[in-house]
């Protein structure tokens, strides 16, 4: 199998789900820890210590599920999250009434904020609302009135929550740009390597297949032709930018690194460049103009526009001659991939195409405007006598086949 250079994502998050492993052991204590410097005020101090056993053994147990945010699963948010709130609910329970009346701690004290920073690491500003939302709740519940540190301590945790949760959503975003931005690098720094390997080996050797054949003529000249016809194809496909950037990734915590890596076959099922099935008809009088990113469309679309385009300098070779010379042009427009193909052949006569397409000739009809048509998109023939013929293909990004009884009822 193919090597080369693959970006794996990077994790910016990764460091946060280490404090927040080291935050709850901490809290943990600091809450046990309080415990026993005010057992003997409890009123029920069986229940406390039966919690605190929980909370122990429930802390400990479940370090690895907030080691990254693949293993901290929805259902572990969830139960984590109804061990803190069971710890509010049952103070009062557990705690003498006074202790609870004058603002005393609860019994998970500030491990509570733990849980609810893991539903803002794992699912940003909205989960940790809804948690925190939760637990203030709770917390007034456990107090019975809305005293004003309640009140305090409910509206520190909502609001840092969320911004933390905020703040994570931002790091995801910029952790994409910057991985996009280095397999854009990794790709140019492939494609560069391969441009120069194929310079130094394979086009200099078309090259010099193609001047000697022209000196020396007759059959090698016609070979030389045809290696002149490959040397510009293969620059073009070099040069062209076809290198395509995986955006899978083995493992987050890895962070943002290039390794080599074994190519799988491509997918066939998923979205095509247009630009590498129009790649092979650049020649030595087929000049092929693109852009530098690559032009998706579903497989199908493209290789239905790849034959069209391929129908389209048939007819400039059958009608134009084997000497014109013919130049395409690709669009990436944001609703619609525009490829129009020029000569500079005589031109069509006024009427030719109806003429034709009455006496059965379908080559325009059919083999360019029927797939186009089929497509959902449409081709326009151009032409003036003398000034030759221009064949302008649109197709949507989000086509379907007219001719399936089922386009009816999907969305273009």
């Amino acid at each position: 199998m193919a090597q080369r250079d693959r970006v794996m994502r990077m994790s910016v998050e990764q460091p946060l789900w280490r404090a927040l492993t080291g935050y709850r052991v901490l809290t943990m204590i600091y809450a046990i820890g309080l415990f026993a410097a005010a057992h003997d005020g409890f009123a029920r101090p069986w229940l406390a210590v039966a919690y605190f056993a929980v909370l122990g053994v429930w802390t400990l147990a479940t370090l690895p599920k907030v080691a990254s945010a693949a293993a901290c699963t929805k259902p572990f948010l969830a139960a984590d999250l109804t061990v803190a709130l069971t710890g509010i609910l049952i103070t009062p329970l557990a705690d003498a009434a006074q202790r609870v009346h004058d603002g005393g701690p609860t019994l998970p004290s500030i491990w509570t904020a733990g849980s609810v920073l893991a539903f803002a690491i794992k699912g940003g500003w909205r989960w940790a609302a809804l948690a925190s939302t939760l637990v203030a709740v709770a917390n007034l519940v456990e107090r019975g009135t809305p005293a004003r540190d309640t009140v305090h301590n409910v509206v520190l945790v909502w609001v840092a929550s969320i911004a933390i949760g905020y703040v994570v959503e931002v790091a995801r975003a910029s952790e994409r740009t910057l991985a996009r931005a280095l397999e854009i690098e990794a790709a140019t720094r492939e494609r560069e390597r391969l441009a120069r390997d194929i310079h130094d080996s394979v086009l200099q050797v078309l090259a010099m297949v193609q001047r000697r054949g022209a000196v020396i003529g007759g059959e090698a000249a016609e070979l030389g032709r045809m290696a002149g016809e490959q040397e510009v194809a293969l620059r073009t496909l070099v040069s062209g930018g076809l290198v395509s950037v995986s955006r899978a990734s083995e493992d987050a915590a890895q962070g943002a690194v290039v390794r080599s890596v074994e190519e799988a076959e491509p997918d066939h099922d998923g979205p095509v460049d247009l630009r590498s099935l129009l790649a092979p008809h650049a020649g030595s009088r087929v000049s092929l103009a693109e852009p530098g990113a690559p032009v998706t469309l579903a497989p199908e679309a493209a290789r239905e526009v790849a034959a069209a385009v391929g129908a389209a300098l048939d007819n400039v070779r059958r009608h134009a001659g084997e000497q014109a010379r013919a130049w395409i042009l690709v669009e990436d427009e944001p609703d619609e991939v525009i490829v129009t193909v020029r000569d500079d052949g005589p031109g069509i006569p006024e009427g030719r195409l109806a003429q034709a397409e009455g006496e059965g000739r379908l080559g325009v009809a059919q083999s360019i405007r029927g797939r186009l048509r089929d497509l959902g998109g449409s081709a326009d023939v151009i032409s003036v006598p003398g000034q030759g013929t221009e064949v302008e293909l649109r197709v949507p990004k989000h086509q379907q086949r007219t001719n399936d009884p089922r386009g009816k009822a999907e969305q273009r």
